[in-house]
């Protein structure tokens, strides 16, 4: 016990609290008041379009959109902090200068604000404040410091909430549907579509009607914002990050097709009862490992060695020794 608690002193002492240099205190002190500045900006005249909910703020509105199909949305803050910390080394060692290129990005993040208030569209201030927190860095510090901040910022315009995205919705939900029914009349099963809706060939077995819920739109945002994330942490090129974000359309696209299937074929083995009740309510955990799956293995692809592998190929299958 004695052991224990002396090791537990040696720990605790090594948190010794010291005071911040003079610059560190006034660098502290400076971004206190720009705190307060966004405050001011975004908290009480950031929202002018649903006031009776979300009174004049900015955060408070997207409080209010942050559910349903976008209440991902409120982890990718968390996300776009972690990778701070992944490149804290970097952001500290960076060289810091003031770079006036950085100026003309505040005034417009700034411009674009007073537009979105007089607009009452906060969408636009939302993207003034991502804007506004790269480049108030960037006028600071220097291009050094700001290109380690690009991904943790735009990264957060993947939570803003976009009307035309929901217009989606209806064409996931036949094609969803199409596809589905391709495959399981490929497999055999007596299925038929009509509009968005599954049917048995002997319309006894069951009866599925894709609602608009079940059509995609809640898995293909939130799995572009996981392979966005996924996809700078892992790739090594600029071109591999941006190919496999894209990617993650079809890998949602897919993930949900795979979800209909099951449910259908539930439905077929022990009656659309259980299929709707049970794994229909439960079925998108199973289908979004799926979705990582799929994101593993597009990983794999984009970064595997063909010309290594075609190598051996020819030496095992067509050189002359193999025959």
């Amino acid at each position: 016990m004695q052991k224990t608690w002396n090791q537990f002193r040696a720990w605790a002492g090594g948190f010794r609290w010291t005071l911040p240099s003079p610059g560190a205190q006034r660098e502290i002190g400076f971004w206190a008041l720009v705190a307060g500045a966004l405050f001011f900006l975004y908290h009480l005249h950031g929202n002018n379009q649903e006031v009776a909910s979300a009174r004049h703020s900015l955060f408070l509105w997207l409080g209010t959109r942050w559910k349903g199909d976008y209440a991902y949305c409120m982890l990718l803050p968390l996300a776009s902090l972690a990778a701070l910390w992944i490149r804290r080394r970097d952001i500290a060692a960076a060289p810091r200068r003031v770079d006036w290129r950085g100026a003309p990005v505040v005034v417009l993040a700034l411009a674009m604000h007073w537009v979105g208030v007089l607009a009452q569209q906060p969408r636009i201030s939302a993207a003034s404040l991502i804007l506004l927190l790269w480049g108030l860095p960037f006028l600071l510090y220097g291009w050094s410091l700001a290109r380690w901040l690009v991904f943790p910022c735009s990264y957060l315009f993947l939570a803003i909430p976009l009307n035309f995205i929901d217009s989606m919705t209806t064409p996931l939900r036949h094609f969803a549907t199409a596809a589905a029914t391709v495959v399981l009349r490929g497999f055999g099963l007596d299925v038929y579509r009509v509009g968005v809706g599954l049917y048995s060939g002997d319309n006894s077995s069951f009866a599925f009607h894709v609602a608009p819920e079940c059509s995609g739109l809640r898995s293909l945002l939130a799995m572009t914002a996981l392979i966005g994330f996924y996809a700078w942490w892992s790739q090594k090129t600029f071109g591999k990050k941006w190919l496999l974000f894209v990617l993650s359309v079809p890998v949602a696209v897919v993930a949900n097709i795979c979800r209909i299937i099951l449910v259908v074929v539930a439905a077929i083995i022990w009656g659309q009862k259980v299929a709707m009740d049970l794994w229909h309510d439960y079925s998108g955990y199973p289908i979004f490992l799926i979705g990582i799956a799929l994101m593993l293995l597009l990983d794999r692809l984009l970064n595997l060695n063909y010309s290594a592998l075609w190598e051996r190929i020819r030496t095992k299958y067509f050189s002359p020794e193999s025959s």
